[in-house]
């Protein structure tokens, strides 16, 4: 009597400091019928952000930075199929890791490309592409000297943060200095160390973000690309929302074309990314690109205007990459089915959450173009007047088959917004 096989082990990814976005991807990995392993970079969560929630994966494995060797050999047992960034702080170790274990993945000794935002610009002008006059610096007098040189207004950010965390637009020396002195000495959104800052010449037009995944063999999808509307309070550039822009928009084609020839100068060979780019007069420019899913991403709301989510397809490229070949054989662009928009609700309040108006929130998600409402804060968290995406207190994510539908939406959404959050007294 021969005795039945024992079925094949599922297939397993690796999912780097699984914050932020990285939450999406246990999903993604669980409806191709694979498991998840989570491997924490650094010997204690970051306290700068949530913790990731551990309950979808197998295990949690600690990076040994004394022997990485170890960490990996402790990996390989699960037999992965694939190594992916949770978030930022992910990219470089998610590289060496993947290139140790023999998975696709991007050059590590070249991972500062992706993380440093200096040397992501200085490898655009290495390779002939048009980007930014930059500096790098840790000396106040140095950044005004090259500000009133390079000639204002200037940008003036943190080097490797996210989320427009302390991102200032400066027209004059003050507005430098005051940048300069909030940024160098304080730490970024990841518990990094600011000792230096990055000045970088102003991008005069639209920006856009375009969220890609290159799968096996580098063939690139456009997931989508959105238009940002920002207004500009006191320095700093405050998002409003993101508008879904029709494949077929003139300005479509240039922003593709210019951004593959990022992804080749940056080494981004395989995964997701997500590429902010400034359309200017003299063509398009990028202002930044991240190795990792578009922070701003919700796969449901994707999948409801769009043919598909960036989670999702890196998931497939991953656990199923001969179907993802015969579904993207060469380069592609997405298609639109509905309108999208993404609301980033500004506030001038600040004081402690007292409660969240679940009545007030239950109004904004009638509205008919709603698809998903998010507050960003709970009772004991403190708001603070909005300044950067980190300090919108509500995210809405909408879609519809007509933009004026979606517009008149997203100006009741800013009229009910403020009853959604009731502060203390004091």
């Amino acid at each position: 009597m021969t005795s039945a096989s024992a079925p094949a082990a599922a297939p397993v990814g690796v999912i780097v400091d699984g914050y932020s976005v990285g939450k999406y991807l246990p999903a993604a990995f669980r409806r191709l019928g694979a498991d998840v392993v989570h491997l924490q970079s650094t010997p204690e969560f970051l306290d700068c952000v949530p913790p990731p929630d551990l309950r979808p994966y197998l295990a949690n494995v600690v990076q040994d930075a004394a022997d990485p060797a170890r960490t990996v050999q402790e990996l390989a047992a699960y037999h992965p199929c694939g190594v992916l960034p949770g978030q930022e702080t992910g990219v470089p170790p998610a590289d060496r890791t993947a290139e140790l274990l023999g998975l696709p993945g991007n050059p590590s000794a070249t991972s500062a490309l992706r993380r440093d935002k200096y040397r992501m610009i200085e490898a655009l002008r290495a390779a002939g592409i048009r980007c930014a006059d930059q500096l790098k610096s840790g000396d106040v007098e140095e950044v005004h000297a090259w500000a009133r040189t390079t000639g204002y207004p200037v940008v003036v950010k943190p080097l490797s943060s996210a989320s427009t965390d302390k991102v200032s637009i400066c027209r004059g020396p003050e507005e430098v200095r005051a940048a300069a002195a909030e940024i160098l000495g304080s730490r970024d959104i990841f518990g990094r160390h600011n000792d230096e800052l990055l000045a970088q010449s102003f991008l005069d037009g639209t920006e856009y973000i375009v969220d890609v995944v290159r799968g096996p063999g580098g063939a690139r999808h456009v997931c989508g690309v959105w238009r940002y509307d920002k207004t500009l309070v006191g320095t700093r550039p405050v998002y409003d929302r993101d508008v879904l822009i029709d494949p077929g928009a003139p300005v479509v084609e240039p922003l593709v074309t210019y951004l593959d020839t990022v992804l080749d100068a940056l080494d981004i060979r395989f995964g997701a990314a997500h590429a902010e780019i400034m359309m200017t007069a003299g063509g398009p420019v990028l202002v930044e690109v991240g190795a990792r899913l578009d922070g701003i991403m919700d796969p449901g709301h994707h999948d409801a205007c769009l043919d598909g989510n960036q989670a999702d397809l890196l998931a497939l490229a991953c656990v199923r990459p001969e179907e993802y070949r015969r579904a993207h054989p060469g380069d592609s662009l997405y298609r639109k089915h509905r309108e999208g928009m993404v609301v980033h609700v500004r506030t001038t309040r600040g004081g402690l959450v007292e409660a969240v108006d679940e009545d007030a929130l239950a109004r904004i998600r009638a509205l008919d173009t709603v698809h998903l409402a998010v507050p960003r804060l709970a009772p004991g968290d403190r708001m603070r007047p909005t300044t950067d995406l980190l300090s919108s207190p509500l995210r809405v994510f909408l879609t519809g088959d007509g933009p004026e539908r979606l517009l008149a939406d997203h100006r009741r959404i800013r009229l009910l917004a403020d009853d959604v959050f009731r502060l203390a007294p004091n």
